[in-house]
This record gives C-alpha cells, sequence and structure tokens, in this order.
C-alpha cells in the first residue's frame, strides 16, 4: 500500500537515537537546545522553544501573547482543530477567516473585510493565526500590515512548512509575525516522533514560553522572589505545563535536519511531476503563489464536480491500495463547534474546498515507480 505521507528514517536517525539512550541524559539534557539552535539558525529566527508537540506549542504561543477569557482568535477553517483549539484552552473565543480558492489558504482580502465590520463594533480579535496550508506560506507581509493596522499579533501556524520560504526567505523567521509554529509529526517534513517548535524574536515571549513548557518553574535567581537557598532551589512562578520535548526526540530531529534540503527537494520534484501528469486531466493542481516556494508537506488536487465524484475518486484509489486522504474538514463545521453558532454555508471557500480535494502520496521515499502508479490509476479512475 502506499500512504498518503509518512517518515523517513535512515541509520544515521537511529544511531542518533541509540546515542542519546547510551547517555546520561534522555530528557532535558543538552539535545533539545542543540535542536532548538538548529533550527533557530536554518530559519534566521532569533529564539526557538521545543516542545511535546505543536499543538502545545500553539497553546503556549497563545498564553505568552495574554490570550484570556474575553478574547478572540481568529483563524482559518481549512486546518485541523488544534489550529482554533488553542483559544479555547485558554478560554477565549474562536471566529474563522474564509480562504482564498487559488492558495487555500486564509484569504487577505476576506481578513480585510472582517477586521473592517469588527472595527465597526468594537470586536477586533487579540490574534490571527494564518495556516501555511500544505506547506505553502500565506500572504505574511499583507496580514503583517493588517496586524500594524489593527493592532492584532500574529502566530503563523507553520506546521506543513518547514523549509519552504516567502520572499526568498525562511519559512519561520518571524520577520512577519509574533511566533511560528513547526510540527515534526511523522507525516510532516522532518519528524521527532510527536514534537513541535515555537521560533520568534522576541526574547520575553521565549523565556514566557520556556516557562509555561516546564510546569512555570525556573531556577534562574534574576526570575525569582527572594534569595535562592542552594543549588537545588526552584520556584514556581507560572502555571505551567508538562510540555517538554525529550533528548531522544531531539537527536532524531536534529538528524533530521540535515536533509531537510534534500526532503523538500524531493517533494518539489513529485510536486512537479504530478503537475505535469495532470495537465491533460479534469483536476486543479495546488496552485503557487510567485511570493512562496512551498514545502510540499501536502499536495492536495480538487476535483470539480462536487463530493460524489469526489468520493468515487477517493474510493477507486483506495481500492487501488492507494491511501490518500482529504485535508481539512472545515472546523467550524465539526459537531462541536456548532454549539458556538457556526453552521455550514459560514465560510464557503473552505466549505467548497473540502468538498472537491484528495491529498496524494507526497513524501520524499516515493519511488518513481509508486509515483507513476498513483498517476496512471487516477488517470483511469478519470477516463472510466
Amino acid at each position: 500500500m502506499i500512504p498518503y505521507g509518512r517518515q523517513d528514517i535512515s541509520e544515521q536517525d537511529i544511531q542518533a537515537v541509540v546515542n542519546v539512550l547510551k547517555s546520561d541524559w534522555l530528557t532535558q539534557g543538552p539535545g533539545v537546545p542543540r535542536f532548538e539552535k538548529t533550527v533557530a539558525e536554518y530559519c534566521r529566527a532569533g529564539h526557538a522553544v521545543a516542545m511535546c508537540d505543536a499543538t502545545a506549542v500553539l497553546h503556549a504561543a497563545c498564553l505568552a501573547l495574554g490570550l484570556r477569557p474575553g478574547d478572540t482568535l481568529w483563524t482559518s477553517p481549512n486546518t485541523f482543530v488544534s489550529s482554533a483549539n488553542c483559544a479555547l484552552y485558554c478560554g477565549a473565543s474562536v471566529d474563522f477567516v474564509d480562504i482564498d480558492p487559488r492558495t487555500c489558504n486564509m484569504s487577505v482580502g476576506a481578513l480585510r473585510e472582517k477586521l473592517e465590520r469588527a472595527e465597526r463594533v468594537g470586536s477586533l480579535p487579540k490574534i490571527v493565526v494564518p495556516v501555511h496550508y500544505a506547506g505553502q506560506s500565506c500572504e505574511m507581509r499583507e496580514i503583517k500590515a493588517l496586524a500594524d493596522r489593527y493592532g492584532f499579533r500574529i502566530i503563523e501556524d507553520a506546521s506543513h512548512a518547514i523549509g519552504g520560504k516567502y520572499l526568498d526567505e525562511p519559512v519561520g523567521n518571524c520577520r512577519y509575525s509574533d511566533v511560528a509554529v513547526f510540527s515534526f509529526h511523522p507525516v510532516k517534513i522532518i519528524t521527532t516522533g510527536e514534537g513541535g517548535m515555537a521560533l520568534t524574536n522576541n526574547p520575553e515571549l521565549a523565556e514566557k514560553m520556556r516557562l509555561l513548557r516546564s510546569h512555570g518553574t525556573t531556577r534562574n535567581p534574576a526570575q525569582m522572589t527572594g534569595e535562592k537557598e542552594g543549588d537545588w532551589y526552584y520556584q514556581q512562578i507560572e502555571l505551567g505545563y508538562n510540555f517538554r520535548m525529550t533528548d531522544m526526540a531531539a537527536a532524531l530531529g536534529i538528524s533530521q535536519m540535515s536533509r531537510l534540503d534534500e526532503f523538500v527537494r524531493r517533494r518539489r520534484a513529485i510536486a512537479a511531476r504530478y503537475d505535469e501528469a495532470f495537465r491533460p486531466l479534469p483536476i486543479v493542481n495546488p496552485w503557487q503563489h510567485p511570493d512562496t516556494r512551498s514545502a510540499f508537506h501536502l499536495y492536495p488536487i480538487r476535483i470539480p464536480g462536487g463530493s460524489g465524484i469526489r468520493k468515487k475518486v477517493f474510493d477507486g484509489l483506495r481500492k487501488a491500495e492507494i491511501l490518500v486522504n482529504v485535508h481539512y474538514i472545515p472546523v467550524h463545521t465539526q459537531p462541536y463547534y456548532r454549539q458556538f453558532g457556526f453552521k455550514a454555508g459560514d465560510f464557503q471557500e473552505a466549505e467548497h474546498h473540502y468538498q472537491e480535494t484528495i491529498s496524494l502520496p507526497m513524501f520524499p521515499s516515493l519511488s518513481d515507480e509508486s509515483l507513476a502508479y498513483v498517476i496512471r490509476q487516477l488517470s483511469l479512475i478519470l477516463e472510466g
């Protein structure tokens, strides 16, 4: 069977983890800071804070930016639920901004219009979370200009996008955001098993997130109330969580980072092959904004004609042992979110996208033979 995504683990990766298992440190050792430094330098960001997963990072980033009850966070409906859930964890409210039908990212035009309406009624968001869908950056320069005008903070949900570029600079450099978030789940660009990381250029935000990931405790005398009683001493100065990453995960991440550019090159080559093969077919290939270079976490095609035709293609590919998937069911249509008053029809571009989309296999170890098989099977189904 051919999955839609999978990890690529080398002997070097395995040995890196084995070395940690044989060391004195399995967690909270030197590996995590090394991994943070590796990613920060790659992305040209000032600070990096590794955590157990990207959901934890989103939660901690919201808390660090002061999101609280009475505040509102806006994000894209075309994402996994964690991009919205992070607001609810803080007791805040959630709303959504519809997508651009070409990029499937948050629409700058829709965001601008929604902000204009919100300003008139005094309901501007505290935080906006643009999601870099499938590995392609949102139009961050334009979103940052709106943030400067309307006073909201920005968390880039770049879970799909490490290794991608925006305006010829690495995604994650936070030039146009307060925090950028990466995911290292096994189907993402690189993996640590589970894992995530926050990037920021703000040292105070970085320190706040470090406190939040480790129960809100510190051994730093400069942060303490009163005198340090001895080398054993620590204080809890925040209500934090256990969001820590292990050194085993960090070792895998460091090793994977050495092949990040190779992974992205292969993903782009697969995307180019799909683009070429599907040009004559009645499908819509992923459109690439000229300001971006996607990392291609996903290759989502759109099959015009609605969910019935999409289901026929989906079922046909699954029958051919090609384990395609759908990304994403719009968050606002989920039963949990309907209790807040959201309903079908609220964000029509995201809903239209969901009715037509299928994510094809996209991972670096996808062989040329398997790639050709996917193309051939999809062509046969569409021609049948």
